[in-house]
């Protein structure tokens, strides 16, 4: 039976779900990121239907649930965000793929200009398509006032054509992820070329030495390099800090212990816990990568996961788009996903994955959130959105009203 026949007969399922067709068919209505053509998403569609069906399901706020904040240990723990009403988000702004904060605790973000991403931006083979309009004329790496939001500092013209993720790291350093690109860029503060490039410049693959569409970067305290190569390879890298890769995960052969949909952003919990946003399962997923390293010669083919990853899997969160943390508690941001399901924020346990609150703009609603950050202070947390392309702070408050 033909996938449209099929998609014909099981509509009425689907719609009783909450599914509805710009959800699934549609992602350019919610200015979704999306690496597949018109064609492969017709023909992915049945093999997704099922495992959407329950991820559907879970995904829904029980109607009964109308507390935002559970009162116990955890909460305790934890500071609130709060909307702060003195930020102004910086005007003329393209779609606000990332957010970082510097050494001194500033937001960097990273923006796309007059560049969009849609379905057109990409063939079937994953290759860009919109190469010949070259790069962003603009500066898309701006250097935020943390107070009021006024650019301080600002780079990147004419290097860049699909911007995704930002880090930076305890150097200054800043790491850029490109999906047009297909890269990994390093900049430091004073060369004028990228310092160290993972992947081969327009060239999509998933060996190791090529990335496709890319999405996150975080660098470990001893200097690894890990990169969520998110949406074509589905994969977390590990390389040594000259840019050698260690290790895949899921391991080669053994991807079922750990299957991932779109990893999306990356953050570090307990110095050595890499949690990341599984956006399409709906979930984070944390796992130690001190024990990976520990577990044997880099690039073994025969390995087994001697450790389980925790997972966090919770009601109402939806697409997770992006993760930070501080204090040992998770900072999470979910998107579109049905119309049942609002967009928010969420403040996570990762010792037991329980819900701690959930929060967005005081006097606004968030639309479309792309990535999340928080001070290494515990001062604050930012977040960018595209469409709207803003960028929104908010106070981390410790003595908080339940």
């Amino acid at each position: 039976m033909g996938s449209s026949r099929m998609l014909l007969l099981l509509w009425p399922l689907l719609m009783g779900l909450g599914l509805e067709a710009e959800a699934d068919l549609d992602g350019e209505a919610y200015g979704l990121d999306n690496r597949l053509s018109y064609v492969r998403r017709e023909n992915d569609a049945i093999a997704r239907l099922y495992e959407n069906i329950l991820d559907v399901l879970q995904c829904r706020l029980p109607r009964e649930s109308g507390a935002q904040i559970k009162v116990g240990k955890d909460a305790l723990l934890a500071k609130q965000p709060v909307q702060d009403q003195n930020w102004r988000s910086p005007k003329g702004l393209g779609q606000v793929s990332g957010v970082a904060i510097d050494p001194a605790g500033r937001p960097v973000i990273f923006h796309r200009g007059d560049h969009i991403w849609d379905f057109d931006s990409f063939d079937e083979e994953n290759r860009f398509t919109k190469r010949m309009d070259g790069p962003i004329a603009v500066n898309t790496v701006l250097t935020l006032n943390p107070e009021n939001g006024q650019v301080e500092d600002e780079w990147g013209s004419d290097a860049f054509y699909l911007p995704h993720g930002i880090y930076v790291d305890a150097e200054g350093s800043v790491w850029l992820t490109d999906v047009a690109l297909h890269q990994v860029l390093k900049e430091g503060t004073a060369e004028p070329e990228p310092s160290l490039v993972l992947g081969e410049r327009f060239v999509p693959g998933g060996d190791a030495r090529h990335l496709c569409q890319p999405t996150s970067v975080l660098v470990l305290p001893g200097g690894e390099i890990v990169v969520a190569d998110g949406y074509c390879n589905e994969r977390i890298l590990l390389f040594d800090p000259m840019g050698r890769l260690l290790e895949q995960i899921p391991p080669r052969g053994n991807e079922d212990m750990l299957r991932l949909r779109v990893p999306h952003s990356l953050t570090l919990v307990n110095h050595n816990n890499v949690c990341v946003a599984d956006r399409e399962h709906q979930r984070i997923v944390c796992f130690n990568l001190t024990r990976t390293l520990e577990e044997g010669a880099p690039g073994r083919k025969e390995q087994m996961l001697s450790w389980l990853p925790l997972v966090i899997h919770r009601p109402g969160a939806c697409r997770i788009f992006g993760v930070t943390s501080h204090n040992n508690m998770l900072y999470a941001v979910n998107g579109p996903t049905t119309s049942h399901n609002p967009v928010m924020g969420f403040t996570l346990d990762p010792e037991n994955g329980s819900v701690v609150s959930t929060w967005a703009p005081t006097f606004d609603s968030f639309s479309n959130p792309h990535e999340i950050a928080a001070c290494p202070n515990g001062t604050a947390l930012y977040v960018s959105e595209i469409g709207p392309n803003v960028v929104w702070k908010f106070r981390l408050l410790t003595n908080w009203k339940m």
